[in-house]
């Protein structure tokens, strides 16, 4: 993700700290760098990375969270794949402090980004084994 960031010339704090209508260009670039970046993966390794990505969505998927960053179901999903796209250290900081999430602020296609990858370069969407679900309301846990 970082490298990714970095290719585009923008720095995720950057970003964060001027959520303006140039939001969804700069996350267009992100995505494409990460896309360049992604283009020797395996499938093994594309699906791996979406593993992660699954497993961050989930654990983002809190009342807390949501109550922050505003949203329907899809809302939320979106404004979690924006938590995931910017970054190990904005991830940490909302996961550990949800008021420190932007509200409003979404990534639809970080959702699902790997997942697609696989499916575009293997024929097929990648099957993860792990049970858990990226969807909203979804973690039990975080709805308690």
């Amino acid at each position: 993700m970082d490298s990714a960031w970095t290719a585009t010339g923008t720095e995720p704090a950057a970003v964060l700290r001027s959520i303006d209508s140039d939001l969804d260009s700069r996350l267009d670039a992100f995505l494409a760098q990460l896309t360049t970046l992604s283009t020797a993966f395996t499938s093994a390794e594309l699906t791996a990375l979406d593993r992660v990505a699954e497993r961050a969505l989930y654990d983002l998927d809190r009342a807390d969270l949501q109550a922050v960053t505003d949203g329907s179901d899809d809302g939320f999903l979106y404004a979690r794949g924006f938590i995931v796209a910017m970054g190990r250290d904005y991830y940490d900081a909302v996961n550990a402090v949800p008021e420190a999430a932007t509200t409003d602020a979404e990534c639809e296609r970080m959702c699902y980004f790997f997942a697609h990858l696989h499916n575009d370069r293997f024929g097929g969407f990648p099957e993860t084994g792990s049970g858990i679900s990226r969807e909203s309301a979804s973690n039990p846990a975080g709805w308690s």
